[in-house]
């Protein structure tokens, strides 16, 4: 694929000199890393979510999880040693980020923004992430996170049954 939208996550991985492979799918309202996952037919476990949240005192930062996974909020909080850990607000998202939710790359925040990443996410082959874009992702190596990052990892992956 040579014609992929240059959003500002990709202008990042660009200029990183990160390999990746774009991949655009009809973006569905609520489809979430199901749908996307079905699209490109790849696991829901390489797919990763950018997921905005804040601490108690309101900063805030990114959680990478895979997608057929959730966040415990409360290891989460634990393993940073704050109280609580809570989702931000889909307009908080945008302020911060400058992409809508469904859309939200960790690449090329508005606000540098601390990353925090299911440890288990940097041992997969490679992962699915959003490229900045509804409906858009990239596949990247996962270890490339950290020549773009100072990933603090954690294990906070509840597996819904």
């Amino acid at each position: 694929m040579t014609d992929y939208p240059m959003t500002q996550a990709i202008r990042v991985l660009k200029e990183k000199q990160i390999p990746f492979v774009p991949h655009e799918y009809p973006y569905e309202e609520r489809g979430g890393t199901k749908h996307s996952s079905e699209c490109l037919k790849v696991s829901e476990h390489i797919v990763i979510k950018t997921l905005v949240m804040e601490t108690d005192d309101r900063r805030p930062l990114i959680i990478l999880m895979h997608g057929d996974c959730e966040v415990s909020t409360k290891q989460l909080a634990r393993d940073m040693g704050v109280k609580t850990v809570r989702p931000c607000d889909p307009a908080t998202v945008q302020k911060l980020t400058g992409y809508q939710v469904g859309g939200t790359s960790p690449f090329g925040t508005r606000k540098d923004l601390p990353i925090y990443a299911e440890a288990s996410i940097l041992a997969l082959d490679k992962i699915v992430i959003n490229g900045g874009k509804r409906g858009f992702l990239v596949e990247i190596n996962p270890a490339d996170l950290r020549k773009i990052f100072d990933v603090k990892e954690v294990q906070a992956a509840i597996v819904p049954e």
